[in-house]
């Protein structure tokens, strides 16, 4: 049995797998990972070996070769054999590599959700109604309705009174010729082929019917097309080849929400390498997690002490400072981003931002606040990273979660210790499983 079954037998532990996972989210060196792929220690199962029963040893010893030594005494214990106290040393371990879409859907059965992504960034073509038109195609799509009506504008446009226009070739001094330029200027649609085929049909009485045009037009009523067809229906349609029309789905191009994640983390003096190893914790499984429940996630880092700056991610995580704090720089500079790159109208926003709730003074009631109630987004959270527990300046959290604690969107945790770690992640996820 080789590592990949013992892989299988790891996959089949269910509950107990995700357990670890939740351990190495709050324990575990998170440095071994990458944003594309998160590597999680797992226990080597050892394999079965036989064993004689002690009992079947037939009271010889074994030295070096299988053979006793010369005074060893029958059945000594040898190294290793005495029942004692469990070592100190971990066991072995090796490394199952998930992407972040596996670690979005174990977590997600760890905590119990089951979020849908509101949108990604997908560009895709669709076959929408069958509304654009070719030349040609198969039978089963021939467009016979705009066919029709093609054929029935050409009918309209051809067609005349005939009797009207017979009765016309029935005047004295008027054949085929002076008939074909009156009807022009009446505008009838009559071709010269036709009036002399009809008036070949007239016998030579019936030539000179009327004396004058003016007289066959006073006795005889045209009747218009319209009024005709009620009357009398339509026994031709005149078809065409270039009538023929085969329909096909529109292709639609469907651009479906997309998402972007901006990280705000505190770097200033305050935070001491307790606090920020629990900024990492929250913040690293929230990437992953992200990333796996969207196929396009964006995210937007930025660092600030009293001043604000946009960073690459791999500088997020491990940036130190020394100065003092203005948290609402970061959010005057979060807000600059999303407007100029990241429009509300097309992008689901999520604003996380973390720190030790240490902020100057009024900073959190006069300028966050109001910063996040005009950055419109999915979900704002803010992570309380305090290992003390009990630093008297660190109100921001409290303040934000006072004034928010009606708002659906605004998700407050406290993480004292790795332990608050998937607890805070939890808080965080169900706030935006009550938005989806």
């Amino acid at each position: 049995m080789g590592l990949r079954e013992d892989l299988e037998r790891y996959r089949e532990v269910g509950e107990e797998r995700r357990e670890d996972l939740a351990e190495f989210i709050q324990y575990g060196d998170l440095g071994g990972s990458r944003p594309d792929s998160v590597r999680v220690p797992i226990k080597i199962v050892d394999l079965p070996g036989f064993e004689y029963d002690k009992r079947d040893q037939g009271g010889v010893g074994q030295g070096d070769g299988d053979t006793p030594e010369p005074g060893q005494q029958v059945g000594q214990p040898q190294p290793g054999d005495d029942e004692g106290e469990a070592g100190e040393e971990g066991g072995e371990h090796e490394y199952y590599e998930m992407n972040p879409e596996e670690f979005a859907q174990e977590l997600d059965k760890r905590l119990g959700l089951d979020l849908e992504p509101k949108g990604k960034q997908v560009i895709e073509e669709i076959e929408g109604d069958y509304t654009d038109v070719s030349r040609t195609g198969p039978n089963s799509t021939l467009d016979f309705e705009r066919m029709f009506k093609e054929g029935l504008k050409r009918k309209l446009a051809m067609d005349f009174d005939r009797e009207y226009v017979r009765e016309a070739l029935r005047v004295d001094g008027m054949g085929p010729e002076s008939v074909f330029e009156w009807a022009r200027g009446k505008h009838l649609p009559v071709s010269r082929a036709w009036l002399d085929d009809e008036y070949a049909k007239l016998a030579p009485g019936e030539r000179t019917h009327w004396p004058s045009i003016e007289a066959m037009e006073a006795n005889v009523e045209e009747t218009d097309t319209v009024a005709r067809i009620r009357k009398e229906g339509i026994d031709h349609v005149p078809f065409r080849r270039e009538d023929e029309r085969y329909r096909y789905p529109e292709i639609v191009e469907e651009r479906e929400k997309n998402v972007v994640v901006v990280n705000i983390r505190d770097v200033s003096g305050s935070m001491r390498e307790q606090k920020r190893e629990l900024v990492e914790r929250t913040f690293t499984p929230l990437d992953w997690y992200l990333t796996g429940k969207y196929d396009h996630a964006e995210f937007v880092y930025i660092a600030h002490d009293a001043e604000a700056w946009r960073v690459e991610r791999e500088e997020f995580f491990g940036i130190r400072s020394g100065g003092g704090t203005k948290i609402s720089s970061a959010y005057d500079l979060a807000a600059a981003i999303l407007d100029e790159e990241y429009p509300w109208n097309d992008w689901n926003r999520y604003v996380f931002a973390a720190g030790d709730s240490e902020n100057s003074s009024n900073d959190t009631e006069e300028n966050v606040i109001p910063l996040m109630e005009g950055i419109p987004a999915n979900l704002h959270a803010y992570v309380e990273t305090q290992p003390s527990g009990n630093a008297i300046n660190a109100t921001h959290a409290e303040e934000i979660e006072r004034h928010f604690h009606e708002t659906e969107n605004v998700a407050v945790a406290y993480v004292n210790g790795p332990g608050d770690v998937v607890g805070a992640i939890e808080t965080i996820l169900n706030t935006e499983d009550d938005n989806e």
